[in-house]
Formats: C-alpha cells, sequence, structure tokens
C-alpha cells in the first residue's frame, strides 16, 4: 500500500440518474432514484478512491455500509456522490459518503472496505468452491 492512502482523501463522482437506477413499483411518473442503486453508487466511489493507492493485484470488498435515504431524486437528475476516506486502520479502510442531487442532499451514511490480494482472494474461492464440489 501506498504512504499516500491517509485519512482525508476525498472524491466526487457524478451520476446521471437514469431509468436503470429507478424505482418503477409506483409508476412511470414517480421513477426515483432507488436506495440499492444509490448505495452501489457510493460503494463504487469508495472504491475508486481508493484504488490508485493500494498498488496492482489489490482491490477492496465492501464489508458494512450505512445509508440515510432522506430524500428522493427524480429520473433524469444528477446526483454527486463525495466520498471521504475518514480511517485507516491496516487494510480496513472506512468512509463517510454524501448524496446530493441538483436541489438537495438526498442521502448520507458509512462503508467499510477491506484491501484484498486478488490472488489470495482467488485461492479462498476456488478452495470454498472445491469444497462444495467434494461433498
Amino acid at each position: 500500500m501506498s504512504d499516500t492512502l491517509k485519512p482525508g482523501l476525498t472524491s466526487t463522482t457524478r451520476i446521471q440518474v437514469d431509468k436503470a437506477r429507478t424505482i418503477g413499483f409506483m409508476g412511470e411518473e414517480l421513477r426515483v432514484y432507488s436506495t440499492p442503486h444509490m448505495l452501489w453508487d457510493a460503494e463504487m466511489a469508495c472504491r475508486n478512491l481508493v484504488l490508485p493507492h493500494i498498488g496492482e493485484g489489490k482491490d477492496s470488498v465492501g464489508t458494512h455500509a450505512e445509508l440515510d435515504h432522506i430524500s428522493a431524486t427524480p429520473l433524469g437528475m444528477w446526483v454527486e456522490v463525495t466520498v471521504t476516506l475518514a480511517e485507516v486502520n491496516g487494510l480496513a479502510v472506512t468512509y463517510e459518503f454524501s448524496v446530493r442531487d441538483e436541489v438537495e442532499e438526498v442521502a448520507r451514511g458509512k462503508h467499510n472496505r477491506f484491501i484484498v490480494g486478488l490472488e489470495k482472494t482467488a485461492q479462498r474461492l476456488k478452495a470454498k468452491q472445491a469444497k462444495v464440489a467434494g461433498g
């Protein structure tokens, strides 16, 4: 890992709320940014913030998420997801994030990720699959 992986790192990602990111169960006129897609977008923004600082052959996986969805964003608007690295504890990293649309804050939360080696993770997954196949 790089010495640049320190609390205070921040980034903002602008995302267009397209139809795929919205709920449809209330009808076409009431399509709004869905909570699961919002959480996915926040997780990916957190992941993207850490990637340049952890080195080749590594990535991060989510381990915990908290999200307060406090306002609706209609289909077609954009949102900005701002993530800030709050804590680094070895391979565990904690973020705080907020989501704003063109009018107001629509969500805030915290997210934890763990930095993993891709090769070691692949080995663990293969071992787990082998246990299932063998028994």
